[in-house]
């Protein structure tokens, strides 16, 4: 329940935001947004996705590159998966890539190209969860939705001074969120708690001194706010190793194979090997003359280190073994490659 308390620290952190958004290219800022214009609900939903799990930083090259190259929800729901594909690699997490082509062709199919104005209605959306939902409906629609990132559960974990652990502390963070969240402005006010959480209530050495919320945070009165969110101990993450094997046609393309759609890189193009493993069969995938290069490639994904074996060989002119086709050396872009396949290429083009 909202209390003469919440308005005044919500009114505090709005009158902060004004002052100091960041700027974003996928950003309506407050002085553009008081003078009636609205954000583009497939920008806030696009920059959304990719940044999930990702920088800001990181994603400003890609939004602009995509929005480039397809400025509307119906473009990209028309783009092919493998230039889509092309265009994300190096973001990571590429289920989020799948998903963002299923989530744009279902909104320019059943839709009509709006993308839904309501939680339940975005949530509905492929590939769009309940952060995701809650961002797009208060950011693209001025819905009082409660918006949870990492930034506003440090934010809330500060202010109310919260000890619980996460992500078991959940519940509680976001009780705390909802009832900051007002009636008016809530997109404002959504975008001004995670700007404050990056630039200001950071996860080391916050600048107490210069946060507007400084005055009503117990965190920072008792002393706590450098320690929380407190977090449950991490497992470490187990080590696979695997095996890949490049090889080069006599014409300089090379023999690569697509991944199943469903699990890790699902749907990119990369190139054979060995299932990931403790102990992976070193085996080629055909018979050639096979030479192991020196070094290693080291990746590591969200729930596992991966050690990679890279192999080479040099192949007549034929046609590819069942499985496998040639990219040729003109249509062959290693930038598009997902970063662990990228890695193994540049081991080989070192040596």
């Amino acid at each position: 329940m909202r209390d003469e308390q919440h308005i005044g620290v919500s009114a505090q952190l709005l009158a902060w935001y004004d002052l100091h958004a960041r700027e974003m290219p996928w950003r309506v800022g407050p002085a553009a947004r008081a003078a009636g214009v609205r954000p583009a609900p497939y920008r806030v939903w696009l920059s959304e996705v990719m940044l999930q799990q990702t920088t800001v930083a990181a994603v400003r090259d890609y939004f602009r590159r995509f929005t480039a190259r397809w400025p509307t929800v119906e473009a990209l729901a028309a783009a092919p998966d493998e230039a889509v594909m092309g265009e994300w690699a190096g973001l990571g997490y590429y289920a989020r890539a799948r998903n963002l082509l299923k989530c744009a062709r279902v909104v320019a199919r059943d839709h009509g190209g709006q993308f839904p104005d309501t939680y339940a209605g975005l949530i509905a959306l492929p590939g769009i969860g309940p952060y995701t939902a809650a961002a797009i409906a208060a950011i693209a629609f001025d819905r009082a939705e409660t918006v949870l990132d990492g930034n506003v559960e440090r934010v809330m974990a500060r202010l109310y001074d919260i000890h619980d652990a996460l992500p078991g502390s959940k519940p509680v963070l976001k009780d705390h969120a909802a009832a900051l969240t007002p009636l008016d402005r809530p997109g404002d006010h959504a975008q001004a708690v995670m700007d404050l959480g990056a630039t200001i209530c950071t996860p080391k050495s916050p600048a107490c001194g210069i946060c507007p919320l400084r005055d009503p945070c117990l965190g920072r009165a008792r002393g706590t706010a450098p320690d929380l969110p407190r977090k449950a101990p991490k497992k470490d993450k187990p080590v696979r190793l695997g095996h890949v094997y490049l090889a080069r046609h006599a014409d300089g393309g090379w023999l690569m194979q697509r991944r199943p759609d469903r699990g890790l890189l699902g749907g990119m193009l990369g190139w054979p090997g060995s299932d990931w493993s403790e102990a992976p069969d070193p085996a080629p995938p055909f018979a050639a003359q096979w030479r192991e290069l020196a070094g290693e490639v080291r990746h590591t994904f969200t729930h596992f280190h991966l050690i990679l074996r890279i192999h080479t060989a040099e192949l007549p002119d034929g046609p590819p073994p069942e499985g496998l086709h040639v990219v040729g050396k003109h249509a062959f872009r290693p930038s598009e490659l997902p970063t662990v396949m990228r890695k193994a290429y540049d081991l080989w083009r070192g040596q």
